[in-house]
């Protein structure tokens, strides 16, 4: 079976080296320092930041070192994507479908065998939205999908898909699951509830990797993010 051409958006040195260090600190570290962190920030400037000014700030921080690291693999992603516009396109429509699918009928299997299970994702980015509609909205259909699909698609399937697809697979998509669930629960992630938490995005995580290696570039993926964001919260709203 032939393999799909990716040619034009592999990573240099720097962006592997610098996107692993992002990697790390973006899943493992900013979550749990970024509290202490604003704080520390008020106190040596005097002044008070708010919860909206302190999601605002920290994501438009990742977006500028997003772009920063991998401003010439977006590139390269970018001349792939206008030379297999079509191909683009379907693989995200067809994700879009493929996405509302399987996370309805994991939603519905989980919600009969284990009662229905709170997101604390979705609750947090409801709460942001009430406070600040436009702001959040642009992070969520726009920012954070963008940042997200570089480095779990882009970055990590990417790097991984050389060794093999399965690998790749697993591995994005427990660290995109693993990010959404670990932000908000600590030390709790072994409960039970918190692992059912964990399967619920494992489903678009799968998807969003099909998009991308069926697409080959990171429009693919981002397209199929930005738009199941945008569905979800104009559902939810």
């Amino acid at each position: 079976m032939a393999t799909k051409k990716v040619k034009g958006v592999g990573l240099s040195r720097f962006e592997t080296i610098g996107g692993g260090i992002f990697l790390f600190f973006y899943v493992l570290i900013l979550p749990f320092i970024r509290d202490g962190l604003f704080r520390a920030i008020e106190h040596l400037l005097g002044i008070s930041i708010s919860a909206y000014a302190e999601y605002s700030i920290y994501y438009y921080v990742l977006f500028v070192l997003t772009l920063l690291i991998f401003y010439n693999f977006i590139g390269r992603s970018t001349g792939y994507f206008f030379s297999n516009l079509t191909n683009t396109l379907a693989a995200a429509g067809i994700g879009l479908v493929l996405f509302y699918g399987f996370n309805e009928l994991l939603y519905r299997v989980t919600n009969v065998l284990f009662g229905n299970q709170v997101n604390l994702n979705n609750y947090s980015i409801s709460a942001q939205i009430d406070n600040a509609p436009r702001t959040t909205l642009l992070i969520v259909v726009l920012i954070a999908p963008f940042i997200e699909e570089v480095l779990f698609r882009g970055y990590v399937f990417g790097s991984l898909k050389g060794h093999g697809r399965a690998l790749a697979y697993v591995v994005s998509c427990f660290l995109f699951a693993f990010l959404h669930v670990w932000q908000f629960v600590g030390g709790e992630l072994l409960s039970f509830n918190r692992l059912l938490l964990l399967v619920q995005y494992l489903v678009p995580a799968a998807v969003l990797a099909w998009a991308y290696d069926r697409s080959g570039n990171l429009w693919g993926p981002t397209l199929l993010h930005i738009a199941a964001n945008a569905l979800h919260v104009w559902l939810a709203w």
